[in-house]
């Protein structure tokens, strides 16, 4: 018996193929922790400049505070362009893995990115659209893993409790990967009613839970893995980093060690562990519909699922009345 559904050849071949992309997840991800990098510098010689004007404590307390509020400066910045980056470089990465997936011929080079970002658009018109339904979906997954929780919590096995708190807690990692396996499946339908294609692919995705939530943890196991050991590598460059910063800044280098192993995470692991969740997915729910039983189950267990479905409704309801008004009289 297989541990995994997944061909691990084949999402490596899948990430050769959209190279122009990885290039790209690269390009923004390293240039995010470059800047994180960078702010913080900046901020901790701040601090140093100002703790000039005290003594040696006042000094250190200057700098490190100067660092931290940098790292936060640059952090909300990132906060408020994760919109974007969801919309042109996930959304964009997924589009070209569908077509890949399916067959399609599809151009190289940097044709490629914006024949993505075309299909994405088309798909979702507004960057706000795909990130609203996107947070809808992590909600109603996290649901779903909690009913794996709640199934170990009635067991009448000794220690329960904590071993369903763990699992839960990891579980919370794995399902990480999946919330765009189901935009993939928004896109792959070319419906114009994205909040009905994602409601769909959740029910999909609840009535085969077991086989998705058992290859999300091998997946996470996998880069979660991959990714301490980036962040292993990294610690002695990062310690190098802070060193020729003003004041040494103690904790800058377990700080920049982590940002180096999440944006190599971002940049290269994630969309491996996607292509290997897409090949999955898509197989499993070959051939299947939406099970009613499952969409109630959901109903009742999520409330970002009843929002889901409500807005699907209600986008239906918005076309009716488009298309009423558009017939002649």
């Amino acid at each position: 018996m297989d541990m995994w559904d997944f061909s691990l050849g084949g999402a490596l071949g899948m990430m050769a193929r959209t190279m122009p992309f990885i290039l790209l997840r690269m390009a923004v991800y390293f240039g995010i922790t470059l800047g994180y990098i960078l702010v913080t510098g900046a901020g901790a010689g701040i601090g140093y400049g100002i703790g000039g004007f005290g003594d040696e404590d006042f000094r250190a307390s200057a700098t490190m505070w100067g660092g931290f509020a940098g790292l936060g400066i640059f952090g909300a910045i990132m906060y408020w362009v994760r919109e974007y980056i969801l919309y042109i470089v996930k959304a964009g990465h997924i589009a070209v893995l569908i077509e890949l997936i399916d067959g399609k011929p599809m151009p190289e080079g940097r044709g490629q990115v914006a024949h993505a970002t075309a299909v994405v658009k088309e798909r979702f018109p507004q960057a706000s659209l795909l990130f609203a339904v996107d947070q809808l979906i992590k909600g109603v997954i996290k649901a779903i893993s909690g009913l794996v929780k709640g199934i170990l919590t009635i067991l009448p096995i000794p220690g329960v409790q904590q071993i369903s708190s763990i699992f839960s807690a990891f579980m919370r990692v794995a399902v990480g990967f999946v919330d765009e396996v189901i935009l993939a499946y928004a896109i792959r339908t070319n419906s114009e009613n994205s909040w009905m294609s994602a409601k769909q692919a959740l029910v999909l995705y609840g009535q085969n839970y077991k086989v998705m939530l058992k290859n999300a943890a091998w997946l996470a196991l996998i880069v979660y893995g991959l990714g301490l050991l980036v962040f292993l590598v990294m610690l002695a460059p990062a310690a190098l980093v802070v060193y020729m910063m003003p004041g040494a800044w103690a904790a800058g280098g377990v700080v920049f060690a982590l940002l180096f192993a999440w944006s190599v995470k971002a940049a290269l692991l994630e969309p491996f562990a996607i292509a290997c969740m897409m090949q999955v997915y898509f197989r499993t729910i070959e051939g299947q519909t939406p099970n009613p039983e499952w969409e109630a189950k959901l109903e009742q267990m999520s409330g970002k699922f009843r929002e889901l479905k409500e807005r699907a409704v209600g986008a239906v309801g918005a076309e009716t009345v488009q298309d009423g008004g558009a017939k002649p009289a």
